[in-house]
């Protein structure tokens, strides 16, 4: 079973970072610079 990315805004940290949990697609990458970019394997 795979399951897609929750879509949304990214949750904060208390100290009001992004928490480094979560990933961001390519197209928001500017909005998040501090997110790793999801990336999918070939055929996913």
């Amino acid at each position: 079973m795979i399951t897609d990315i929750k879509p949304g805004p990214k949750p904060k940290r208390e100290d009001g970072k992004d928490d480094r949990r979560r990933h961001v697609n390519p197209p928001n990458d500017k909005k998040h610079p501090t997110l790793p970019v999801h990336k999918h394997k070939p055929g996913d």
